[in-house]
């Protein structure tokens, strides 16, 4: 059965769709079967995949919406060997028309159930803002990863993501919890990041990622260039994090089967 990971963070810029992309071709790098849905009607996830959004005939919407067929909407083994349900502006409308549905906070749950278990990881890039895409998105997943930069903002927006996810675990996803929290964009030299980063191992102990992101400019350049950072450098420092933080997050899900099965 296949792991629903939504990426969230209200506040924007922090790295979500970055490390959903590069996340996604590091797993699928070390032969996992990853799926991205890109929820963000910016479509940024879906660029950063090498897939034109002004061209593709199906997207999020139709999965949301129409209830179209898993196999019509997806786009197989993208430019990071992954595949992905793209976005595109038709998915601002999708939040719209979500509101005449009944039970409409599940439909991407009910949506993924009949394909969860053809992957081993499927990632949802959310959009910056608690909205019907969002809870939709946390509706269907198994737990939350969050980026953040550590700045004292970031911090003030962790809280309020923290307070959304336990609500919603009250109201339709009981089992929904924080998957990790990745420390992006992180600046060793800058004394605030250092304060930052040593409160959040403090609060939230094992659940704070040891990989952190760097600040690299190769992580920046290789979505115009339509690729993960590993095909587009992968002797970068960025994409070394990424394929770092993807044997991290394999050994953890190893642990936490043996703890199960012990």
């Amino acid at each position: 059965m296949g792991k629903v990971i939504a990426v969230a963070n209200q506040k924007g810029g922090v790295g979500k769709t970055t490390t959903c992309v590069n996340l996604a071709a590091s797993l699928a790098a070390t032969k996992r079967k990853v799926l991205l849905i890109d929820l963000d009607p910016q479509g940024n996830a879906t660029m950063g995949s090498g897939v034109d959004k002004y061209e593709v005939e199906n997207t999020a919407y139709e999965l949301l919406v129409e209830e179209k067929n898993f196999d019509e909407i997806v786009i197989k083994n993208t430019a990071g060997k992954y595949d992905l349900i793209a976005s595109n502006g038709d998915v601002t409308a999708a939040e719209i028309k979500l509101m005449e549905f009944f039970a409409r906070e599940i439909r991407l749950r009910n949506a993924l159930a009949p394909i969860k278990d053809q992957y081993d990881y499927i990632f949802i890039d959310c959009p910056p803002s608690l909205n019907m895409l969002t809870v939709n998105a946390m509706s269907a997943a198994d737990s939350v990863l969050v980026p953040m930069q550590c700045e004292y903002y970031a911090l003030e927006g962790l809280t309020a993501l923290i307070d959304t996810i336990t609500k919603l675990a009250a109201m339709v996803n009981p089992g929904l919890g924080i998957e990790g929290i990745l420390r992006t964009m992180y600046d060793p030299r800058n004394r605030l990041s250092n304060d930052v980063s040593d409160q959040l191992k403090q609060h939230f102990g094992d659940k704070v990622y040891r990989t952190v992101i760097p600040r690299n400019v190769r992580l920046a350049e290789a979505p115009s260039f339509g690729a993960p950072a590993m095909y587009y450098d992968k002797s970068s420092a960025g994409a070394k994090a990424y394929l770092a933080l993807a044997g991290e997050m394999i050994r953890r899900s190893e642990q936490q089967t043996q703890a199960k099965q012990a």
